[in-house]
């Protein structure tokens, strides 16, 4: 805020100075322009020699007119010479030829002053003028745009650091009216993702308490007959066999405990909500190329995209953004840089699109577990990743009523999306 009352000083000091620099040139151009007659009044009167002819006044701008008063001339003559004539200005001047004085030469002139109080009164009126616009624009940027901005600058921080409780109040101008609406449902999501990750974590915590306590009971079972075994207490074969058969029964027991704490485990590790509806192909590529054919130059990565005909699609154009978005990162992070390519195809009632990328082979292991989650390919150790992203992506294609695979190809790497056709 400072700083921009710095800007708002610097205008008003910008003003005086140019209202002071416009006055004292509007000054010295008015004295050089009246200073002109004089030397009008100069050239004319040395060019007079002996008898006075009337010189010509064609050439002369501010001199309009040239009178002479013998000498010896009588009072009417005298008078008539001396009264002023209109808005013209007089000099008179003493002329002499030889040394000896022959009369008065009277020069009637016109002088550019009176203008000059008008030119300085319109100058100094427009850049007052434009000085108040300036101002009052400056002051209606700050309170309509710095000070809301402003206040709105510590949102980002308390969201960081986790404080969802507070209220945001909604800006009454039109400028951050969405972007204030954006970041309480922003804030919303935060504090319902935090509320479900809790609730999970609890649910998981009580589902382990259960699970530990039921394993328990068949652990002990098997150390009591286990014990029972090691210190021969059975003495026929037919007691040690049925106790053997108790073991058996009560591991089997123990691993399907262990099934379903492996099946949570990989149950809810995100919450992925879709609002399936329907939207158009074209809308999906066109915003989805407005930002990665831009990425892909400054990469420098060759992007051949096909054509296609535009059709509706069930699901949510936004989710599906979303996996666009998640396979060419991947492109980029696993990719050689060289070319990835959009393809189109049509089957029965879906609609298929290709993405293939150059670069490394993966395997038939890493093919096989590619959408598992946390499962990271082998040629994923020099790159961050936490093997969830292509797990999202199935996730997602699948609540919308479609697919994703993987196609192991022999110079790089596909994968197609399957879009249920609306």
């Amino acid at each position: 805020m400072k700083k921009y009352n710095r800007v708002i000083i610097m205008s008003a000091a910008v003003y005086f100075l140019l209202a002071a620099s416009c006055g004292f040139f509007l000054y010295f151009w008015t004295n050089h322009e009246n200073n002109l007659y004089r030397v009008e009044i100069n050239r004319i009167y040395h060019s007079l020699e002996g008898t006075f002819v009337q010189p010509s006044l064609d050439n002369y701008e501010y001199v309009k007119k040239v009178r002479f008063l013998p000498n010896g001339s009588g009072e009417s003559e005298v008078v008539d010479f001396f009264r002023q004539s209109g808005d013209m200005q007089t000099e008179i001047r003493p002329w002499y030829e030889n040394g000896k004085f022959l009369g008065n030469l009277r020069f009637d002139y016109l002088r550019s002053d009176k203008n000059t109080g008008y030119m300085f009164l319109v100058s100094e009126t427009v850049l007052l003028l434009m000085e108040t616009y300036i101002l009052v624009l400056l002051f209606y940027l700050k309170r309509k745009l710095i000070k809301p901005f402003s206040r709105m600058s510590e949102l980002p921080h308390e969201l960081a650091k986790g404080h969802l409780n507070s209220e945001i109040s909604e800006e009454k101008g039109k400028y951050f009216g969405d972007f204030m609406r954006a970041v309480g449902r922003l804030k919303d999501t935060l504090a319902v993702s935090k509320k479900r990750e809790l609730q999970l974590v609890k649910e998981k915590k009580m589902m382990l308490l259960s699970l530990s306590h039921d394993i328990k009971t068949p652990l002990n079972t098997i150390k009591l007959y286990e014990k029972a075994l090691t210190e021969e207490l059975y003495g026929t074969e037919e007691e040690k066999q049925y106790a053997l058969t108790q073991i058996g029964k009560k591991v089997q027991e123990i691993e399907q405990y262990v099934e379903r704490i492996m099946e949570t485990s990989r149950e809810d590790i995100i919450d992925i909500k879709v609002e399936n509806s329907e939207f158009y192909l074209s809308d999906l590529m066109e915003k989805f190329l407005s930002v990665y054919k831009e990425k892909c130059r400054l990469r420098m990565v060759e992007l051949k995209m096909g054509r296609y005909e535009n059709c509706l699609l069930k699901g949510d154009l936004e989710r599906s953004l979303e996996v666009l978005e998640n396979i060419f990162e991947n492109a980029f992070k696993y990719g050689d840089g060289g070319r990835i390519e959009i393809s189109f195809y049509q089957e029965e009632y879906c609609r298929l699109i290709r993405i293939y990328n150059t670069g490394s082979i993966v395997t038939d292991n890493d093919i096989n577990h590619i959408f598992e989650s946390f499962f990271r390919g082998t040629n994923s150790t020099r790159s961050q990743g936490n093997g969830l992203g292509l797990y999202i992506c199935r996730e997602i294609m699948r609540k919308m009523g479609g697919e994703i695979y993987g196609e192991k190809c022999a110079d790089g790497m596909a994968f197609v999306l399957v879009f249920m056709l609306y």
